[in-house]
């Protein structure tokens, strides 16, 4: 006798779903350690290194000679789920994550083009939960990053204003880990009859599903530089979207005892009292089952970026900047998985309904006279791209706050160290650790508890001009 799965089984096993609680949803901004000092508020005014190359590419024109950057940031983020209806309270697990950026740049100054090329970091996520969460069978642990490589050329139009850009690759890996729940899956489905039926609680675990896969992607990035006075500067960044195709990724499953029996006898069926339910489901997870090692696909479009910067430099030794951030998150509408292998039938679209996101961003430098030290600080107010109806255990999306401070101190004329803090925090958003089935389906009938974030990020980097 074999027993049939039902689609919401394998249903979130989906590729590179977007946690960092550091960006508009899977985004990420910890690019430059000078950059998050200044809450990213660098478009008009880009930090005087070759990272510029993804703030601001066309503003490559105002460095001079060669100039190098090299750094990571450290985020380290803290998770919990309160259930409504338990009282519980769960913590995340998450490991600090630690994010790199390469860049260089070279121009001469007697000339109009600036050459470089840019390796950052500016999708990621991780989220990890305790083995007894009960959003376990959401997502117990998933892990993306994508790696962006930028070659860049800007060229200055005249002595105010500068364009530039360059072509990116970008190569995204996911691993994707979600326990499986036997209470919801058909014993008999000629009779529409579950293991629930039979005695099996909800949120029994007899399984766990783990994926990995990559993908890569083209795409491309655009900036506009001027200085139209010398007290004022504006910047505009523009970042393509980048569509990744997982078409060859792999999904294997492994078998969890529960060391059940049923709890009564089945009519018409092997299943009778007393029956073990691990040696029911063991075919499962053996040849000509559907839970052993298959394919598996799906498509996941990495947003378009928009950035505008307004700085000014009337203030003696200060620079002080605003910013406009927006995300294109709004095509992040659905998430195709397709299985290639006996899971076929698990194959479906899930709803993501996510929306287009913006950020306020805010920064000021301030120059020390005696010894060119560099302080830093600024603000940063992030919209949820994630609708109320979609803040999950992979991703609790919120509204969130930067709060940061840094400072940059040369060494001598060619080498300087950059580095800074943020403090994240967010007012807390409810959520849901259930599949979504219909868009009919509303946060309110969902939601059932209250998901918190905060983070704290520690980035420094190494600079040097020659």
């Amino acid at each position: 006798m074999r027993f049939r799965f039902r689609r919401s089984l394998l249903a979130s096993l989906a590729l590179g779903l977007p946690t960092a609680a550091s960006a508009q949803a899977f985004g990420l901004n910890e690019i430059g350690s000078c950059a998050v000092a200044r809450a990213f508020a660098i478009t008009a005014s880009p930090c005087q290194d070759a990272s510029t190359i993804y703030w601001n590419p066309a503003a490559a024109t105002t460095l001079t000679g060669w100039s190098a950057i090299a750094g990571v940031a450290s985020v380290s983020l803290n998770g919990s789920f309160d259930q409504d209806t338990t009282f519980r309270h769960f913590d995340a697990d998450v490991p600090t994550e630690y994010i790199p950026h390469v860049f260089v740049n070279y121009h001469d100054s007697t000339s109009r083009w600036a050459y470089g090329l840019g390796v950052y970091v500016p999708y990621g996520l991780t989220s990890e939960w305790s083995d007894d969460f009960p959003g376990r069978f959401l997502a117990l642990r998933a892990h993306l990053q994508t790696v962006y490589v930028q070659p860049n050329v800007a060229w200055k139009l005249n002595s105010k204003w500068s364009i530039g850009g360059g072509p990116i690759f970008g190569h995204s890996s996911v691993e994707l880990t979600q326990a499986l729940d036997l209470s919801s899956q058909f014993a008999d489905p000629a009779h529409g009859i579950t293991f629930g039926m039979l005695g099996i609680s909800q949120g029994t675990e007899f399984g766990r599903a783990k994926l990995n896969g990559s993908a890569t992607a083209f795409g491309a990035q655009i900036g506009i530089w001027g200085k139209p006075s010398d007290k004022w500067s504006v910047g505009l960044r523009a970042l393509s979207p980048l569509h990744f195709h997982y078409d060859n990724a792999d999904a294997s499953f492994t078998q969890t005892p529960t060391n059940l029996v049923v709890g009564g006898t089945l009519p018409g069926t092997p299943l009778t009292a007393g029956t073990p339910i691990d040696a029911v489901v063991a075919p499962q997870f053996t040849t000509g089952g559907a839970l052993v090692d298959q394919g598996v696909s799906t498509r996941v479009n990495h947003p378009a970026q928009i950035q505008l910067g307004l700085a000014y430099s009337g203030i003696k030794d200060w620079l002080l900047e605003a910013d406009y951030a927006w995300g294109g998150w709004e095509t992040f509408k659905d998430l195709p998985v397709n299985f290639s292998g006996p899971a076929r039938a698990a194959s479906r679209t899930l709803i993501e309904d996510y929306n287009n996101s913006s950020a306020i961003r805010l920064g000021a430098e301030y120059t020390i006279p005696t010894n060119s030290w560099k302080l830093r600080a600024g603000f940063a107010g992030v919209s949820s791209a994630a609708p109320a109806v979609t803040v999950t255990p992979l991703l609790p999306e919120q509204d969130r706050n930067y709060w940061t401070l840094g400072a940059g101190i040369p060494f001598n004329k060619m080498w300087s160290v950059d580095a800074s803090y943020a403090r994240v925090s967010t007012p807390g958003a409810r959520g849901r650790i259930t599949e979504r089935l219909s868009e009919s389906q509303t946060a309110e009938q969902l939601n059932t508890g209250v998901f918190h974030l905060s983070a704290n990020v520690f980035s420094i980097s190494v600079k040097a001009n020659f």
